[in-house]
């Protein structure tokens, strides 16, 4: 497996194609051409009958170049990699950080495929196949090119948890242009597998995953975060930095700023992210405000009036409603 990182953090798995699929795509391939060559052939010699020896020579030499040099690079640069063998076999061409191909691609593989295919019948390209821990021939080491395979098993793909809700834009200031990508795709996997790791094991590999990224990111991870969580949150940075430079550069996020939130719980299970220590501090019932205390704006409680209005009687009698100054007396009284 090859796996390569794009910009939002998503590593992209390429299974190279190994020696018995790319021989048997190869094979394909120089049947189609040699009999297109021979037709050519064919063709030329009857339409050419008339011509001299060396008129002759020249045009099957051209013939020659013409389908079996430039058909194969005509057809990939066209198809984007994939030929009439790599179609049947399942195969395509891809560049190294999983691109399309272009024309140069092409050119430099087909060109260098002549001497290490056609005038060696394959020994040097499959030498280097072999050699190669990708699979890649000469062709595709010059021309900076990779043989995948398109058919493969379908398998469930990695979820990247969510970070709790309380370290949404907690870490909007962090400067992510030094990281590496290898550290971001070994968040990612280390993301991905934490619940099927030892909670000692994880643990301690969150908490060196999250020394690496403090030191790359020249902030010290916060204390009152666990590290799984604070990965999380940083990689969900990354991917909104990277929505917003793709789809536009304003804030697409809805609710208070990241400064007006208020601080979230430093213990407690977040989110998915256990902590392991102290547990969460239990509910615990509020006793009652004694009448005279005054209560939070907006609040009934018994015996405290609310903007200006008792919600209690006395047992002297209902109270008059008091209108604070500018306001005008609604006439309600509470019912006995």
């Amino acid at each position: 497996m090859s796996e390569l990182v794009t910009g939002e953090a998503v590593a992209l798995e390429l299974r190279p194609a190994r020696l018995p699929s790319r021989a048997l795509a190869v094979l394909i391939d120089l049947i189609v051409a040699v009999v297109v060559y021979i037709a050519v052939t064919v063709a030329l010699v009857a339409a050419s009958a008339s011509l001299d020896d060396a008129a002759q020579v020249a045009l099957s030499i051209a013939a020659f170049l013409l389908v079996l040099v430039g058909g194969p690079i005509a057809v990939e640069t066209l198809s984007h990699g994939r030929s009439l063998g790599k179609l049947a076999v399942g195969l395509r061409v891809v560049r190294d950080d999983g691109g399309p191909i272009r024309f140069r691609h092409a050119l430099v593989r087909g060109a260098i495929g002549v001497i290490e295919i056609l005038m060696t019948f394959g020994v040097v390209a499959c030498i280097a196949s072999l050699v190669s821990a990708r699979g890649r021939r000469l062709g595709d080491v010059f021309a900076g090119t990779l043989v995948v395979r398109e058919r493969i098993p379908v398998g469930p793909s990695g979820f990247l948890p969510p970070p709790p809700p309380w370290l949404a834009g907690r870490f909007s200031a962090l400067d992510l242009s030094a990281v590496p990508d290898v550290l971001w795709l070994a968040i990612r996997q280390y993301l991905t597998r934490m619940h099927q790791l030892d909670p000692q094991v994880g643990w301690a590999m969150a908490e060196r995953l999250a020394s690496d990224l403090a030191a790359h990111t020249g902030t010290p991870a916060p204390q009152d975060v666990p590290p799984g969580a604070y990965l999380a949150a940083v990689v969900q940075e990354r991917q909104a930095r990277e929505a917003r430079r793709a789809y536009g550069s304003g804030r697409t996020e809805i609710g208070p700023s990241p400064a007006a939130r208020p601080p979230g719980p430093a213990v407690g299970a977040q989110g998915g992210y256990p902590y392991p220590g102290a547990p969460a501090a239990p509910w615990a019932p509020q006793p009652p405000v004694p009448y005279g205390v005054e209560a939070a704006p907006g609040v009934a409680r018994p015996g405290v009036p609310v903007d200006g209005v008792s919600s209690e009687k006395s047992s002297e009698g209902p109270r008059p409603a008091v209108p604070p100054e500018g306001r005008p007396a609604s006439g309600f009284v509470p019912p006995a």
